[in-house]
């Protein structure tokens, strides 16, 4: 409903419950409007004027209501009108005026336990005392209306009937001359359940008290009220005379819902009770929230004769409602927000690297705060000049690409500004609600231009990422339209949270990445480099751990002997630490002595032993130690000790796989109530010999045993004069070696023929 009175100025009405009736020259609704408020008129005349009612006087409502009507002199108590249907409550035995008792005498009128209303306090007596009644129900004693001629059908009839009755005083006396009525309503409740709607009727009249009532009629055009009680003038301040004839769309205004009309106009159309909450207007034009509950009345054929409706002001239970939705949807946003915080949190402290945290940080804020966002980062120069786009996403991954190549024009502002440069030099976040359809800086650059209107932004923030009071970058969030919302002072303190979390996580990125930088290079700083040999080809590999920034103790060497042998060692000290990466130089300096010593494999690696326990150079170690002898002939002898390391690899020029498995023994440091043994082994011309450390077959969530076997698996597949550089590709390649917990070595040794 949209129309209303406002004091003077007229009524608008809009669609609603019927087509608007035709205003006269006083304000009243054309067509059956002015026949009420001419009623309304006389009645009220006739109430205070001394020479009493006439039939001709009386509403025409009163004369045709489907309930019985009556009317009582306040002043005298005494009934003197009574329409047909209250006539027929007595048989036409009460001549009037007459006595309110007397009256409910030959009514029969009684209480719910059958005594007569004499003997009680009972709704006339009230009404006639100017008490208003809401609704009460009383009995019609056994026949009492027929008295002995009543027939046996006529007492069935009669007997259970209830009625509910209604009573109102309708005018105040001016002067002792005047006289004042009450109105009188009495509906029949009967028939089948008839106690049960009794008994609903009791509940409701609990809560009925002041509360405004209305009767419409649905025969005549528009619906139009033909009776309001005097609590609906104390509600909306509009007199009966300004009512009575005109649909009750006049309590409408510009905010309130056409969804709950239409829905009681429908519920209306198809004759069926309707509660609905909406905002109405008093006539002085404050609003209210009006609980309106409407209810058809039926006569004996089932036909719907009125609408009844009570309305209540419910403003303040509305006002807490929608303050407990607003506290409610303020907790569930910050809930929200809290969570975005915490998962960008964790999303971005979970990358080691600075692309992975603006990436995490780039899904995250899409659509949970964004339709797109960028992230711009400062490369770690010593002018921090350099800037790279390190990410980027949208909703519709068609624009992911527009967003990247639009560059700092993804944010752009009426006056040429340069927020992201603005950001990225000053650390100056800015709050852009609305973009401009066509950026003066781009107006000329017809590829950006494009890009920028295919991307349709229409709001924006940019905010710096700073940690320990440096920029490192910005983050750029921006709405399209026509539905990305305007964003606001509240939206740029979240971000700026993010944001703020993001540099921490950039940061740290950056101190791991040169951590791991220099602790990588320290650990390649303790390898040797990969020697020439007689009569082999060399090749090794290193990979640093990605899970820290921490060396650790895995290494290899090989040495040219003083008896023309050749030493070769593969080991790994315990630990990820400079300890550890301490203990190996010593470790591997002390077998490098032994070795030149001259002693067998299973000797180096006991005295080795020794010097570990005997000095505590480290927890313990696992190592291969072995020595490659030429044979008189074309051929070498591979004597070799194992204490607690990955078996060495023997892969045959026919393309078999061998595992050196033979004396393995416990770790260096372990004990040394265990004797060291040595193998020896024959191998050929073409023979590849590849050792590694256990870095390279403790992955994550795999099985060592079938790595090792993938390991063997790939040896036998490769031809067997491919090159051993591309055959330590092919195999770190195979085994996925990206994201390691552990360093990692690999040295592959293919024997060649001897050089003359």
């Amino acid at each position: 409903m949209t129309g209303r009175t406002n004091g003077d100025h007229g009524e608008v009405a809009t669609d609603d419950f019927g087509p608007a009736p035709e205003l006269g020259s006083d304000g009243a609704a054309g067509g059956g409007g002015a026949d009420y408020a001419a009623e309304a008129q006389r009645v009220r005349d006739a109430v205070v004027e001394p020479g009493g009612l006439q039939d001709t006087d009386l509403p025409q409502v009163l004369h045709t209501a489907p309930a019985a009507v009556a009317l009582i002199d306040l002043g005298e108590g005494l009934v003197t009108y009574a329409n047909d249907s209250a006539a027929g409550l007595t048989g036409g035995r009460a001549p009037l005026p007459i006595d309110v008792d007397a009256w409910s005498e030959a009514a029969g009128l009684t209480d719910l336990s059958g005594r007569p209303m004499r003997d009680t306090a009972s709704p006339l007596s009230r009404v006639a005392q100017g008490i208003p009644v809401s609704g009460e129900p009383v009995a019609v004693a056994d026949a009492a209306r027929r008295g002995s001629e009543a027939t046996e059908e006529e007492r069935e009839e009669a007997e259970g009937r209830l009625l509910w009755v209604t009573g109102f005083p309708l005018s105040e006396a001016v002067n002792e001359d005047q006289r004042r009525l009450a109105l009188v309503v009495f509906l029949q409740l009967s028939g089948a359940g008839a106690q049960r709607h009794l008994e609903m009727v009791r509940d409701r009249a609990v809560v009925a008290t002041e509360l405004s009532f209305t009767i419409s009629d649905p025969a005549r055009e528009q619906n139009p009220l033909v009776w309001v009680n005097p609590a609906f003038t104390r509600l909306t301040g509009y007199e009966l005379d300004e009512v009575l004839g005109r649909n009750c769309r006049f309590l409408q205004g510009p905010n309130t819902d056409p969804a709950s009309i239409s829905r009681i106009r429908t519920a209306l159309a198809e004759e069926r009770p309707i509660t609905e909450v909406l905002l109405n207007y008093r006539r002085d034009g404050t609003a209210f929230w009006n609980q309106v509950s409407i209810t058809p009345v039926l006569d004996g054929q089932g036909r719907v004769v009125n609408f009844v409706g009570v309305q209540s002001d419910v403003t303040e239970r509305v006002m807490v409602e929608n303050e407990r939705r607003a506290a409610l949807a303020a907790a569930e946003e910050t809930r929200e927000q809290l969570r975005l915080l915490t998962e960008s949190t964790s999303a971005m402290s979970a990358s080691l690297d600075t692309t992975g945290v603006a990436e995490a940080l780039a899904r995250i804020v899409v659509p949970a705060m964004a339709d797109f966002c960028c992230v711009d980062l400062l490369d770690e120069v010593d002018d921090n000049s350099s800037v790279r786009r390190a990410a980027v996403n949208h909703r519709d991954e068609t624009k992911v690409s527009e967003v990247r190549d639009l560059g700092r024009w993804v944010s752009p502002t009426e006056d040429g500004r340069d927020p992201i440069g603005e950001a990225l030099t000053a650390g100056t976040p800015s709050l852009l609600p609305e973009l401009p359809v066509r950026p003066a800086g781009i107006a000329e650059q017809a590829d950006l231009l494009r890009r920028y209107e295919a991307l349709r932004p229409r709001s924006a923030i940019v905010v710096p990422l700073r940690a320990r009071g440096q920029v490192l970058g910005a983050l750029t969030l921006g709405t399209e339209l026509p539905y990305g919302r305007r964003y606001s002072q509240r939206d740029l303190y979240l971000a700026a949270d993010l944001a703020a979390r993001a540099g921490l996580a950039v940061d740290n990125a950056r101190l791991y990445a040169r951590e791991h930088g220099a602790a990588e290079t320290l650990q390649r700083s303790l390898l040797p480099a990969v020697p020439t040999m007689r009569g082999m080809t060399i090749a090794s590999r290193y990979l640093a751990a990605t899970d820290g920034a921490q060396v650790g103790g895995d290494w290899y060497d090989m040495l040219t002997l003083p008896d023309g042998a050749v030493g070769l060692a593969v080991g790994d000290v315990v630990g990820h630490d400079l300890r550890a990466a301490a203990a190996m130089g010593e470790l591997r300096g002390v077998l490098r002595s032994y070795a030149w010593e001259g002693l067998g494999p299973a000797d180096v690696v006991d005295r080795c032993d020794d010097v570990v326990q005997g000095l505590r150079m480290a927890a313990m170690a696992t190592a291969v130690y072995a020595r490659l002898e030429r044979g008189e002939q074309d051929g070498w002898t591979l004597r070799y000790s194992n204490a607690g390391h990955p078996p060495p690899m023997l892969r045959r020029a026919d393309g078999t796989v061998e595992l050196l498995t033979g004396n393995l023994s416990p770790l260096i440091g372990a004990t040394r109530e265990i004797t060291r043994d040595e193998t020896a082994v024959r191998c050929e011309p073409g023979d590849l010999l590849v050792l590694h450390t256990d870095g390279l077959i403790e992955a994550p969530g795999t099985d060592p045993d079938e790595r090792t076997q993938l390991i063997v698996d790939t040896l036998a597949a490769q031809s067997p004069d491919m090159p051993v550089e591309e055959l330590c590709d092919r195999l770190l390649g195979v085994l996925g070696v990206e994201g390691l917990r552990d360093d990692a070595v690999l040295l592959a040794i293919r024997l060649d023929h001897h050089a003359a």
